[in-house]
């Protein structure tokens, strides 16, 4: 039921969209949320103090971290300003990690919540805090809620749409959307070039009948590159506020790769997704 869940408060980005749909969240799920926000420390001055230098290295070290925990304060500081005027049960969290330590040290983090709310990417900007949302979605175990960048005002999920292939990702996150498909007032199952199966989107729309939930199913025939343009097109028509797919991807040299419908969505989402891998 989202009890606890975590935002990611950037440090390098823009902060309101992800602390306005969060805590708007929890105020709507009367949950507990916390917020956690990283300072990034500059790789060259790590690569100092692992080929030595003494004390000097050292100093300039401290420094960096010293510089990485302001910025994660300054982010989280943000955030504590809202908590407190909503009213919320919160609780707060700042480190300081290498950029290839903190997503890793994030996902794992996340394995203890219910839900964890993340920023879109902007690959119009270069920083670290774009490499959070892949970290979350292949490491935490748990559904991730990514939020757009150019979202403003509380998350909005009356109208939910569920991107449908009968995929074991898709599955996962049906099931982990389940409480905001309780609660919506109007459900769209979006299956783009269905075949037929087991788990069609028929079928998914009478198993969600008998958990209480209309859906309505709409078919759209696409080239596969364009699903992701398809899927935000029915979002726009139909004044879907949430969306909900599967998170893919595959790995390359100990390495999770984003797969194509899911990349595009990172670059390019319109409204609110849950991802589950």
């Amino acid at each position: 039921m989202f009890r606890n869940i975590l935002v990611h408060i950037p440090s390098e980005r823009p902060v309101r969209p992800a602390i306005d749909a969060a805590v708007a969240l929890t105020i709507a799920r009367r949950s507990h949320l916390d917020a956690v926000a990283i300072g990034y420390e500059s790789m060259g001055a790590a690569g100092m103090i692992a080929e030595g230098g003494g004390a000097a290295v050292a100093a300039v070290m401290g420094a960096e971290q010293e510089r990485a925990q302001e910025r994660a304060n300054a982010a989280i500081a943000v955030f504590e300003i809202e908590a407190k005027l909503a009213n919320i049960a919160y609780g707060t969290r700042t480190f300081t990690a290498i950029p290839a330590e903190a997503g890793q040290t994030l996902g794992a983090l996340a394995r203890l919540y219910d839900m964890t709310v993340v920023l879109q990417p902007d690959s119009t900007k270069a920083s670290y805090d774009n490499e959070i949302p892949q970290q979350i979605l292949f490491n935490s175990g748990g559904p991730m809620l990514m939020v757009p960048y150019i979202h403003k005002g509380p998350l909005d999920a009356h109208h939910v749409g569920i991107a449908w292939d009968g995929s074991r990702p898709a599955a996962r996150a049906l099931h982990d959307s389940m409480p905001f498909l309780m609660g919506a007032k109007a459900v769209t199952v979006i299956a783009i070039n269905e075949e037929a199966g087991e788990a069609s989107s028929d079928q998914l729309a009478a198993h969600l009948g008998r958990r209480g939930i209309a859906a309505r199913v709409q078919r759209l025939i696409t080239d596969h590159s364009n699903v992701q343009g398809a899927i935000l097109s029915v979002a726009a028509e139909s004044n879907i506020g949430l969306l909900v797919m599967g998170g893919y991807g595959h790995s390359r040299l100990q390495e999770r790769i984003l797969g194509g419908v899911t990349r595009s969505m990172f670059e390019c989402m319109t409204v609110p997704v849950l991802m589950s891998h």
